[in-house]
């Protein structure tokens, strides 16, 4: 990257925009043929990279997001949403006829939750949707949801490939596969990742390990920064030799839905301004932690004062 380009903003984001449906408070078996009814619910802004974009803009970066999108009511709300947390959303698609805007319903259930996504345009993305001009106007190109971009996939490694010839340093979150396959389609792109940002789960099936150490070996060879989300024990990231483990930050527990993403965002908060990686690592899991002190991925971040107070007593 040379410092001396003027960049009109600091991220730009490529990745799926939806709402998530929290329902709280359903029994863990869903027995059929039964109106079974949750204690309370949360309709929020969803989706791994939106979640991403607006926690990093609430932190004061400059965040342009493009994606595809609906022209129908949950449409309409997740792209407010997402604009109403600062980002750009002037490159987000808006498609009409049949395509519709996904939408996620989330059970939690304490120590787990079931996840169920109808994904709509977020498969039918595609590469002509991109203006990639626009993409590489930034300092960071970052995308989310890896497996769950079905139209796209067969060019990311491409669009990586002239996000980092443009100069910019790049970042990649997979998340789950929603099918268990863990195409190896993911290696091409890892090639153009300069920050690699799985949890450990997925650390492993991509790396084809069923050891941490050795999928961090593995990974760790493939991409110039590793950082792995270790949930409840902190993360870990490395660096060629340089590997560097953070503790978590304890909170008063609510909502673990976007915990991962936000993360994220503090971790490329800081990494976008240059700050070495252990400032980054802290701040991932200052954003993580902070996430979780409301329902969603993005309740807590709509309170900035609140945030600044939470990084200043945990700094």
């Amino acid at each position: 990257m040379n410092p001396s380009v003027q960049h009109p903003r600091d991220v730009t984001v490529v990745g799926e925009l939806n709402l998530d449906l929290i329902l709280y408070g359903l029994p863990q078996e869903l027995e059929p043929e039964r109106e079974l009814l949750a204690s309370s619910l949360t309709l929020t802004l969803g989706s791994s990279s939106a979640i991403f974009a607006h926690n990093l803009a609430a932190m004061g970066s400059r965040v342009g997001f493009a994606s595809r999108i609906g022209e129908d009511p949950l449409g309409r709300i997740a792209l407010d949403r997402l604009a109403a947390g600062g980002v750009d959303v002037s490159r987000v698609r808006k498609i009409g006829g049949s395509s519709s805007t996904g939408l996620t319903v989330i059970l939690p259930h304490g120590g787990f939750r079931n996840i169920l996504t109808y994904p709509g345009t977020m498969f039918e993305m595609c590469f002509e949707d991109l203006d990639l001009e626009y993409l590489a106007s930034a300092k960071h190109f970052h995308l989310s949801s890896f497996y769950l971009h079905r139209a796209l996939r067969p060019r990311i490694a491409e669009l990586f490939q002239r996000m980092k010839a443009a100069g910019l340093t790049t970042s990649l979150d997979t998340n789950d596969d929603p099918e268990g396959r863990w195409g190896r389609d993911v290696l091409d792109v890892l090639r153009h990742v300069d920050v690699f940002l799985p949890n450990e789960r997925e650390a492993k099936r991509i790396a084809g390990e069923d050891d941490l150490a050795a999928a961090v070996k593995v990974l760790s060879e493939m991409v110039p920064v590793l950082v792995v989300k270790l949930g409840p024990v902190g993360a870990l990231v490395r660096r060629g030799e340089e590997s560097i483990t953070v503790p978590p930050i304890p909170v008063d527990f609510v909502d673990p839905v976007g915990a991962g993403d936000s993360f994220d965002a503090g971790f490329l908060h800081k990494f976008v301004a240059g700050s070495d990686l252990a400032t980054c690592a802290r701040w991932g899991n200052l954003a993580g932690a902070f996430s979780t002190t409301r329902p969603g991925g993005t309740e807590a971040f709509h309170d900035r004062d609140r945030l600044r107070r939470f990084v200043a007593e945990n700094s």
